[in-house]
């Protein structure tokens, strides 16, 4: 295609292709911005063009393609790499230090509060947080899991009740 002629069909297609930017972007400016690079794409790649093929839908996949090339840098942008030993941030919580007992208590006041509980709850309570289930507490306790469940459920209510002044 003769170059003026690609140029006046695809100054022609200006409005279209802005609404489409339009669409994808949902801010003006962006918008603008995504119109001036595809015409500029397409401008550069105008021998890639073959006559007789849909102009629109070609323009129409350029600015697509550079809409999620663009996203796609800008999400990779915002990523955050971690390089403190075993990946410390990333494993951090995502609410604020202070809403969670961590931050609140210090380790030594949580631990005596454990500590201080009787055997009969400490040990079912502390294998829960371990990450053990009910039934395997009960069987290491030979208890039964109604028994087990109850325990750590009085452990949790006792330990909310001595931290109740922190709220």
């Amino acid at each position: 295609m003769a170059s003026a002629k690609f140029q006046s069909n695809l100054m022609g297609l200006q409005s279209n292709l802005l609404n489409f930017a339009y669409m994808l972007t949902s801010n003006r400016d962006d918008a603008y911005d995504l119109l001036q690079d595809t015409t500029l794409k397409a401008l550069d790649n105008e021998e890639k063009y073959t006559e007789g093929t849909n102009l629109k839908g070609w323009l129409f996949t350029i600015m697509r393609n550079i809409f999620i090339n663009n996203y796609r840098r800008i999400s990779r942008a915002a990523t955050i790499v971690d390089t403190t030993d075993n990946q410390y941030l990333i494993n951090l919580p995502a609410e604020s230090a202070t809403e969670s007992p961590e931050g609140t208590y210090t380790a030594n006041e949580i631990t005596e509060a454990i500590n201080a509980l009787s055997e009969d709850y400490r040990k079912p309570f502390s294998m829960h947080v371990a990450g053990y289930k009910y039934e395997e507490i009960a069987e290491e306790m030979s208890l039964p899991l109604g028994t087990v469940k109850s325990r750590i459920f009085s452990a949790r209510k006792r330990l909310q009740e001595r931290f109740a002044d922190y709220r």
